[in-house]
């Protein structure tokens, strides 16, 4: 397995290759344009940062979409913004070229999951066929928040055959299934929710986990990241997790609310609790 995090890179993409092994990260998750704009990515600046990224001989890269996005959203304008979106971002993602192209499951209006999980299919669909074979889209599970696509693996299994893509991957958060009630700090709990993986046939769609320890309690529906060993699924359930043999070979990066010397320690923990 590779250890890393989501960087924020305040002084630009020029600065990700140092801060990536200033922290020593194994792999990385960053955003590479504003995550709060739908302005989307420049090319020429991908293809430069690319250049750079991988002279550095950090690791696999991996984008996150920006939050404006909603590929399932009830809003025909925001719908078409964020189709047009995920297309520039995988088009800038070949260009670095980038490991994946992480995007939230999405959501719709209440009582209307059928219609919801219609759109977000259709929007993934159309993404896949624009997306570089160098890079894979992933699909990221949501917390079990209201009018969630996607928050249980069931649900997963669902969107995936209305996508019917075999290169969709699939990102799972320990936070957003504790969120959404998988009992993530137990050992049982932990076994429990990798047999419902493979038993929903997506063992071998799982390419990347978000390891964030979660700050409300299991089943609470909220979002809220906490470091690792602070949150209510603590140390005992991030080891059950680092010592299945599904994540044996997997791409691991951290989320949570931490500055330089946090994160250097919360890597260090999660190599120490790693087999």
């Amino acid at each position: 397995m590779r250890l890393g995090a989501h960087l924020r890179t305040p002084g630009g993409l020029r600065t990700a290759v140092e801060t990536a092994r200033d922290i020593g990260a194994d792999v990385v998750q960053m955003f590479i344009s504003n995550p709060r704009a739908w302005a989307g990515p420049r090319m020429d600046t991908a293809e430069a940062f690319g250049t750079a990224w991988h002279e550095g001989g950090i690791g696999p890269l991996y984008v996150h979409a920006p939050y404006l996005v909603n590929v399932a959203s009830p809003n025909p304008e925001f719908l078409t913004k964020s189709l047009d979106l995920c297309r520039r971002s995988v088009a800038a993602c070949g260009a670095i070229p980038a490991a994946g192209f992480v995007v939230h499951a999405g959501a719709g209006g209440p009582g209307e999951r059928a219609a919801a999980v219609e759109r977000a299919a259709a929007v993934l669909a159309a993404t896949l066929t624009e997306t570089p074979d160098t890079t894979r889209v992933l699909v990221e599970l949501m917390a079990g928040t209201s009018g969630a696509v996607a928050s249980t693996l069931a649900e997963a299994r669902d969107l995936f055959d209305a996508v019917d893509d075999g290169r969709l991957g699939l990102v799972l958060d320990t936070c957003h299934l504790f969120a959404t009630g998988y009992a993530l700090d137990t050992a049982e709990g932990v076994a429990a929710c990798f047999e419902e993986l493979a038993s929903e046939g997506l063992a071998d769609r799982l390419a990347l986990i978000h390891l964030n320890d979660a700050k409300h309690e299991r089943g609470s529906r909220r979002d809220r990241h906490e470091r690792i060993g602070e949150g209510r699924i603590g140390l005992d359930g991030f080891s059950a997790i680092l010592h299945r043999p599904e994540v044996a070979d997997l791409d691991l990066v951290l989320e949570t609310p931490s500055d330089r010397d946090q994160r250097i320690a919360e890597l260090d923990t999660l190599r120490r609790l790693a087999p």
